[in-house]
C-alpha cells in the first residue's frame, strides 16, 4: 500500500489508497484520482508534517470507502518541502508533473506562497491548512484557499490579550524573520500598540540554532517580564527554557505554531504557563467526534492541524461532487459561491479571496505537559 518514490530536488511518497483496480492503474478516466498533501515531512517541524500526513490520509481513507469522488478512487501524494521556499516550488513542480489536481498544504507561509504561483499556473487548487500569512491569499491567484485564519486575525487576538492582561509589564516580541513568524509579530506588535502598550524590544532571531544566549541576555538586560515570539516550537521552546535556567520569570505567548506536544518535549517544566492562540480546539467539535474516534483508534491525537487538513480534503471532495466536475476552476469557482462546506471543524464558507470566513482565535495554556483552551 505504501510505495517511496525520490525525486531530484525534494521527495514525493505516493500512496495509492484505494481499490486493486485503483492500485493499478496510473490514470485515465477510470483510473485513481491524484491529490496531494505537501508540507515538513522532514526536518525540524517535521511534527507538523506529520499532523497533516495523518489528516490527509485518515481523509483519503475516509473518502474511499464511502465510494471516491465520482466514482474514482482517491490516490495521495506526500510532498516533503522541509519549510524550505525553494525546496517547496521544486515539489510543486514535481506534484503538477504528477497530474496532481488538488493539494492540501503547505505548512509554512513562506513555503505555501511561492508554491501557489507554480500551481495557479499549472492548473492545480490549493487548499492550505496551516499557512496564515495575509499574503498568501491577499496576493495569491484563484487557485489560493485556506481552511486556517490569518495572522492580522490572530494578531489582533494577542495583541489586544498582551495589553489587557499585563499592563505595566515590559514586553518583548521576537520573530525568526520568515513569512509566517515575522508576519505574525508585525501584527502582533501593531495590535499591542493600538490598544496603547508599548514593546520595550523587538528582534529577530536566527532559527535553527541550539545556543540563544545572545537574545536571552538581551531579554535579561532590559528586564523583559513577557515575551512574543513569532516563530516555531523548537526555537521558541529553546529561548524559553535557556531564559528559565538563567533565572528570568518570564511569560512565553506565542501563535498557533506552539499548537503540538513537541513543545513540552523541549521546554520539560519550564514551559508551563505558556500562552498561545489557536482556534478552538477542533477535537472537541461535535462535527469532529466520529473522525476523532477514528484516529484515536490508530493511536493518533488529531491535535494542531491533522483535523485542518482533513477539512481540506473533505472541502474538496464535497465541491466535486456537487459539480459534478473535477475541473480545479470550477472546483475553485464553487468553493467560494456555494458555501458553507460541512466539515470536521463545523460549516465553512470562503471570502473571494480564500479566506474562511468566520475565524476564531482563542487562548491556549500549556500546564502539566499539555495544552487546554482557557
Amino acid at each position: 500500500m505504501f510505495a517511496r518514490r525520490v525525486f531530484l530536488g525534494g521527495a514525493l511518497a505516493a500512496v495509492a489508497a484505494g481499490s486493486a483496480r485503483a492500485q493499478g492503474t496510473t490514470g485515465g478516466a477510470t483510473g485513481p484520482i491524484r491529490i496531494a498533501t505537501a508540507g515538513p515531512m522532514t526536518g525540524q517541524y517535521a511534527a507538523f508534517g506529520a499532523q497533516m500526513k495523518a489528516g490527509a490520509e485518515q481523509a483519503v481513507t475516509d473518502i474511499n470507502a464511502g465510494g471516491g469522488v465520482l466514482g474514482r478512487q482517491l490516490a495521495l501524494e506526500i510532498g516533503d518541502d522541509a519549510c524550505d521556499p525553494r525546496q517547496a516550488v521544486s515539489v510543486a513542480n514535481q506534484l503538477a508533473g504528477r497530474g496532481v489536481r488538488f493539494v492540501a498544504g503547505h505548512f509554512c507561509s513562506g513555503s505555501s506562497i511561492p508554491a501557489s504561483k507554480v500551481y495557479g499556473e499549472e492548473g492545480v487548487l490549493q487548499i492550505s491548512p496551516a499557512s496564515t500569512n495575509p499574503r498568501f491569499t491577499d496576493e495569491g491567484g484563484w487557485n489560493t484557499f485556506r481552511t486556517c485564519g490569518r495572522d492580522d486575525q490572530q494578531g489582533q487576538v494577542a495583541g489586544k490579550h498582551i495589553a489587557d492582561n499585563f499592563k505595566g509589564q515590559r514586553v518583548a516580541i521576537l520573530h525568526d524573520n520568515s513569512a509566517y513568524g515575522k508576519g505574525l509579530a508585525d501584527e502582533t506588535r501593531k495590535a499591542l500598540n493600538a490598544n496603547g502598550m508599548q514593546e520595550t524590544l523587538f528582534a529577530a532571531y536566527t532559527p535553527g540554532e541550539r545556543d540563544y544566549s545572545a537574545i536571552v541576555s538581551r531579554l535579561q538586560q532590559a528586564n523583559v517580564q513577557v515575551v512574543y515570539i513569532g516563530g516555531y516550537h523548537t526555537e521558541s521552546g529553546l529561548i524559553l527554557r535557556q531564559a528559565k535556567e538563567r533565572g528570568m520569570n518570564v511569560t512565553l505567548i506565542g501563535g498557533d505554531a506552539l499548537v503540538t506536544n513537541e513543545f513540552w518535549q523541549i521546554t520539560g517544566a519550564a514551559g508551563e504557563g505558556t500562552l498561545m492562540t489557536f482556534s478552538s480546539d477542533p477535537r472537541k467539535r461535535p462535527t469532529a467526534a466520529e473522525v476523532v474516534q477514528r484516529f484515536r483508534a490508530r493511536n493518533i491525537d488529531p491535535e494542531g492541524y491533522v483535523l485542518y487538513t482533513y477539512a481540506a480534503i473533505q472541502i474538496w471532495a464535497d465541491a466535486a461532487r456537487k459539480i459534478n466536475s473535477l475541473d480545479p476552476r470550477r472546483i475553485a469557482e464553487a468553493l467560494k459561491a456555494q458555501g458553507p462546506w460541512q466539515t470536521v471543524l463545523g460549516p465553512i464558507s470562503f471570502t473571494p479571496k480564500g479566506d474562511v470566513t468566520v475565524p476564531d482565535y482563542v487562548f491556549y495554556v500549556w500546564k502539566n505537559g499539555s495544552y487546554s483552551e482557557i
